[in-house]
């Protein structure tokens, strides 16, 4: 891997106390413990508060990528590469607005790519890595094994990811809106 004049940040969420709503958490550990990321890219994980994502993404970045638990009645332990599609929210008047964006310290990762969306600080390409789950709804700490059994998967299409858009020539959003792909 090179280096890149682009910043990417890769960012895994969730709730490490809903079983396998942690899947994003235990990504971003195994990624963080790699010593071959290259240069420009930043990997974090914000566990189910989505400010420290806002707070990390007003330093400015060209791609995200969000690894998470992501529910599509799948098979459990599919993962999916997947672009948000973010609600419009022009006709909120500012009283809506305020009241949707007003609760901070449970900013899911959505709400937070909303707020940055309306402040103009949004990447130009975003992707969500997720992972059908087996169970999230309980409290448990741990993976469902089909689960467990994803992340070294995960891990490799992450750094696949990183790779493409590095070789990339997409700079723009709109170069990279309506594109979903499932792996």
């Amino acid at each position: 891997m090179c280096n890149t004049d682009r910043k990417i940040l890769v960012v895994g969420v969730g709730n490490v106390l809903h079983g396998d709503d942690g899947f994003g958490v235990e990504v971003a550990k195994r990624l963080l413990a790699r010593t071959d990321l290259p240069g420009g890219v930043k990997v974090m994980e914000t566990g189910i508060g989505g400010m420290p994502l806002i707070q990390e993404l007003m330093y400015g970045y060209d791609a995200l990528a969000i690894i998470d638990a992501y529910s599509n009645d799948g098979e459990p332990g599919k993962l999916s590469v997947l672009e948000p599609v973010l609600p419009d929210m022009s006709d909120m008047d500012p009283h809506e607005l305020r009241d949707y964006f007003a609760d901070t310290h449970y900013a899911t990762p959505l709400r937070a790519l909303n707020l940055l969306d309306h402040i103009g600080d949004l990447p130009a390409t975003i992707r969500i890595i997720g992972c059908e789950p087996e169970a999230m709804e309980d409290l448990k700490i741990g993976l469902s094994p089909v689960v467990a059994a994803a992340i070294g998967p995960a891990v490799d299409m992450v750094m696949t990811w990183i790779d493409d858009y590095i070789a990339s020539n997409s700079t723009t959003r709109e170069q990279v809106i309506g594109q979903r792909q499932t792996i």
